[in-house]
């Protein structure tokens, strides 16, 4: 059964939410047989990459808040991702244009290395403090996980995967989705946010159980012996 996750690399509850969700999988007995895909969504399409911006300005400057209050809410992410096991480092946090990055993960999944691609973004914006636009960074994020540098820079230099990072935004708007992270289950069910670890296995229960009647296993024939067929012909 197919979970197809929109999420965008500066979204904090992107990677608190991939965390919760992972662990739901854990729990699940029938792990083995969910296919996780990974599907681009950006928040702000016109953000310009600005590195010596930091995450409070940018924040006090978009949304109206004070700079202290920024960084307050910055705070309760920070604790919320502690919860499961992540460091964020705010402070670090460079302010940088998603595309090129979602092109970087369109460009993983082909390889089967979407999940890993994920978390190193991730991992390099929250963690790293690490310029996800710049090329360099995403070719050595590429490298860590055993992408091609040579491949992986012509991906970045041109415009291949462009598209392919359209489409999935197209396609959030299509299956409901107005912010991220965004869950969807074998495209029957779709759960919005970051929520707790109990939320995501119900899902994970309810859609799996529907999906298994849908597909039931063939069965496996263990040993074929003397029959006769519907057509009247025997052994």
């Amino acid at each position: 059964m197919k979970v197809e996750i929109w999420s965008d690399v500066m979204c904090p509850f992107c990677y608190i939410g991939k965390r919760r969700f992972e662990h739901a999988l854990a729990e699940f007995p029938q792990r083995d047989q969910i296919q996780v895909e990974w599907k681009s969504f950006q928040l702000n399409p016109q953000m310009k990459t600005e590195p010596g911006k930091s995450i409070n300005e940018y924040l006090a400057e978009t949304k109206g808040w004070t700079p202290d209050y920024a960084a307050q809410m910055n705070d309760h992410v920070t604790n919320m991702a502690a919860e499961v096991g992540l460091e964020y480092n705010m402070d670090k946090a460079v302010l940088a244009n998603s595309f090129d990055a979602h092109r970087f993960l369109q460009f993983a999944k082909t390889k089967g290395l979407g999940d890993a691609a994920e978390e190193q973004l991730f991992k390099a914006y929250f963690t790293d403090g690490k310029n996800t636009a710049d090329h360099n960074t995403l070719v050595e994020l590429g490298t860590a996980i055993g992408l091609d540098a040579t491949e992986l820079r012509a991906v970045l230099e041109g415009t291949r995967f462009s598209e392919d990072v359209r489409r999935d935004v197209y396609e959030a708007q299509q299956v409901g989705a107005r912010g991220v992270p965004f869950f969807v289950l074998d495209r029957k069910y779709a759960v919005s946010g970051a929520q707790h670890t109990e939320t995501f296995l119900g899902a994970l229960q309810q859609s799996f159980g529907e999906w298994e009647k849908a597909n039931p296993k063939p069965l496996v024939s263990l040993a074929d012996g003397a029959n006769c067929t519907v057509d009247g012909e025997c052994d």
